[in-house]
């Protein structure tokens, strides 16, 4: 049986090493055909940018500032998540036989690990359609439509995820909201005078009482067991590791020139790609 890489942090994280980390598992995904699922929380509202979004037409960065939410950007595409009470899981691989080698493929696959794992809490959650086509192109939330496979509950979005893929590597992160406001995303997104519905829902909307971290994890990490066929076995990280993520955590994601433009020089000596 295949065995995967399993790390689970139930202790909120600061949100520039929550994605040091990601881009760590990322990187040590290339070569040898390894899987990494991981599963974490942040200590501060943080509102997190695609790889290619303008934050001028994304972010109210000065509410940002005033009320002590942190933002970072992403390796990965799609549009601004405010990460605040939720569950984020991250899976990175270069295991092409399993996800196959599409951004598609890969992306229908997880959704049905997800699937599965919400099932497993009393939910019956569903793969969306097509979002409205005006949405690609829009400055909207994430969690204003569902795009294709991703999931739902009554017709609103319960997980947000983006991908980036280089050869046969991934990584693919998402959002599930373990509880949720919408008036602080409103703020956050530039999009509080605007009328459009953010259609999103979170675990205990759904199950009607709150929901703990630790117990949603374990049914989430059961569900890609089931569906993938696989066994997860727990990752500590070595001090090297360690040093490596945080040499990240300062040279891109505590960068200003990579939160606000995108752009980061990661220091050669540490053996890392920028």
């Amino acid at each position: 049986m295949t065995t995967w890489h399993l790390l689970i942090e139930p202790a909120p994280l600061k949100g520039a090493f929550n994605m040091a980390v990601d881009e760590f598992l990322f990187m040590s995904a290339e070569g040898a055909k390894r899987t990494f699922l991981r599963f974490y929380q942040w200590e501060r509202p943080t509102a997190s940018l695609g790889a290619t979004q303008n934050v001028a037409k994304v972010i109210d960065l000065d509410f940002c500032r005033n009320h002590g939410l942190d933002v970072v950007r992403r390796i990965t595409g799609g549009k601004l998540v405010l990460h605040h009470r939720e569950i984020t899981y991250s899976i990175c691989s270069s295991d092409e036989a399993t996800f196959t080698p599409t951004l598609a493929g890969s992306y229908k696959l997880i959704s049905r690990a997800l699937l599965r794992g919400l099932e497993k809490m009393g939910i019956r959650p569903s793969p969306a359609e097509q979002a409205p086509p005006f949405y690609a192109k829009s400055d909207l939330p994430c969690f204003s439509y569902p795009a294709r496979d991703e999931i739902e509950v009554d017709g609103k979005k319960i997980v947000g995820s983006a991908q980036k893929r280089t050869g046969t590597r991934f990584l693919q992160h998402g959002s599930i909201p373990l509880a949720h406001d919408e008036g602080l995303l409103k703020a956050v997104s530039l999009r509080g005078a605007d009328p459009a519905e953010i259609r999103m829902t979170s675990l205990s909307e759904v199950l009607g009482r709150p929901v703990d971290f630790a117990w949603a994890v374990e049914r989430l990490s059961a569900g890609f067991e089931e569906s993938f066929g696989i066994r997860c076995e727990p990752l500590a990280f070595g001090d090297g590791d360690l040093d490596r993520i945080r040499v990240l955590q300062r040279a891109r994601y505590e960068d200003e020139e990579w939160t606000l433009r995108g752009r980061a020089r990661i220091p050669a000596a540490a053996g890392l790609d920028s």
